[in-house]
């Protein structure tokens, strides 16, 4: 898969399609940076008048796990990926339009090389960020990735 924002937004389509419904949408896309969106609306509400937390870990979670997709892709190799553990802090109601953003990029690119390496498992914590409209912090997400290289 070539890793644009077209191809990305497809993918959540197809492949993870209540993210796609909920409104979460890949922005930007580079070795370094991964930037989704996604606005509060009537789908994606908690009954606090703002946006349900599990549609945020989405979005989050998108931003590291397209980030790892595409080292692993730039690497040759056939590595698999899985969430083992995650953390959040939410400091203000989502409303509005929210930006998640990881800038991981390197440090994801480090632990796949040396996934390639050493030949073992590999556990990586990566963040994400969820800005508003006013350029406030809402939430903060952390997941714990761990990568194998198949055999």
């Amino acid at each position: 898969m070539k890793f644009s924002v077209g191809s990305l937004n497809l993918f959540l389509m197809f492949k993870l399609p209540t993210a796609f419904i909920a409104g979460v949408r890949v922005k930007r896309i580079d070795t370094h940076k991964c930037v989704a969106v996604v606005k509060h609306r009537w789908i994606n509400q908690n009954p606090f008048q703002s946006m349900y937390f599990a549609v945020q870990a989405m979005a989050a979670e998108l931003t590291t796990g397209v980030l790892i997709m595409q080292a692993i892709q730039e690497s040759g190799q056939s590595i698999s990926m899985l969430v083992l553990n995650n953390k959040s802090n939410f400091s203000k109601k989502a409303k509005g339009l929210i930006t998640f953003t990881c800038e991981d990029g390197e440090k994801i690119s480090d632990i796949v090389r040396e996934c390639i390496q050493d030949n073992i498992s590999k556990t990586i914590w990566i963040s994400s960020i969820g800005i508003d409209e006013t350029g406030d912090t809402v939430s903060k997400m952390d997941f714990e990735w761990t990568l194998k290289l198949k055999k």
